[in-house]
């Protein structure tokens, strides 16, 4: 049996998913439960995904079938797509529109204290809890400099620096896919032109190849498309890549960095993603500091927002 346990919850653009976590970052299968998320739902259908993925994780702690004593676990940490207002515990992500300065940490405190009087409920953007993730248990153990990045439906990031996380003011440092890339001029949702977000994202990588004649829909299809040498796809992943390349420069070449390690759906659509990204950072000749960053794929599969999560409570004394 573990010592202890968080409860560690991820909200994204298409899914929430809810688990119990040990103090070694060991996600426990049997106590995953996942909901839909997404643009076409309601604010009150969103929020009653969480709370059913809560419930499912609640149910294994309380009455004559819990498998886990309630006793174990030490706190609720929250991972949500941003940006977010950490003072206020509130959310605004931008792929779930209807959800803006949205009461995210109320709405899980009142659905866990019935359960878990007075329990912690700690929140933070989901690119600052894969850092965390990452420098607890992934490709950047070791270091004290790191941030992490989520290529996927978005593209989100986050800090440690000096072994401590950087949340800033607002619990949005990091944000690393609004940071805007120099030579684009496609729209952002955030309303900027050119974000890293608005080039390198899955969808937004697809749409770039379509509309140069490639006629796959999915991120999946364009992975294939990659693997059997098909020309567009292969441009559009240079593409994406040396943008995110370009971004960890800018980052890097601010914050002096150790590792950067990348996950998400989309950083697994082909090697040559991080290849590209690579060399993007590499052009920085006269910067050693810059161009001595390490771009590394994450090292947690899809474990990684929920362990980041859970590392708001279980390495509570890095979390600023």
């Amino acid at each position: 049996m573990p010592a202890s346990l968080a409860i560690a919850l991820d909200i994204g653009g298409t899914k929430v998913e809810a688990a119990l976590v040990d103090e070694h970052g060991a996600v426990l299968p049997s106590s995953r439960h996942r909901f839909p998320t997404g643009r076409g739902q309601s604010a009150e259908e969103l929020a009653e995904s969480v709370r059913s993925a809560i419930r499912g994780v609640l149910a294994m702690l309380s009455g004559p079938d819990a498998a886990f004593d309630a006793g174990l676990v030490r706190g609720v940490g929250i991972g949500a797509a941003g940006p977010i207002n950490l003072g206020a515990g509130r959310v605004s992500p931008l792929n779930l529109p209807v959800w803006r300065d949205y009461p995210l940490r109320e709405l899980v405190a009142d659905t866990v204290h019935p359960v878990l009087p007075g329990i912690p409920v700690t929140l933070r953007m989901d690119g600052l809890c894969i850092t965390l993730a990452e420098h607890w248990v992934g490709a950047a153990q070791g270091y004290d400099n790191v941030m992490g990045m989520i290529v996927s439906t978005g593209v989100g990031g986050g800090l440690v620096l000096g072994g401590h996380t950087v949340p800033g003011p607002s619990g949005n440092a990091g944000h690393i896919g609004h940071v805007e890339i120099g030579g684009h001029d496609d729209p952002c949702h955030c309303g900027g032109l050119g974000c890293l977000e608005a080039v390198a994202s899955g969808p937004r990588t697809v749409e770039w190849a379509n509309a140069q004649g490639w006629s796959g829909s999915t991120g999946e299809e364009l992975a294939a498309a990659v693997l059997a040498g098909d020309p567009i796809a292969v441009r559009a992943v240079e593409r994406a890549g040396r943008a995110v390349g370009r971004a960890i420069a800018s980052a890097a070449s601010l914050v002096d960095l150790d590792v950067v390690a990348i996950g998400g759906g989309f950083s697994h659509v082909s090697p040559l993603l991080f290849e590209h990204a690579r060399a993007a950072v590499a052009e920085r000749v006269e910067f050693g500091y810059v161009t001595r960053v390490l771009i590394v794929p994450s090292g947690l599969s899809g474990d990684g927002p929920l362990i980041g999560a859970a590392a708001l409570i279980h390495r509570a004394a890095l979390v600023a």
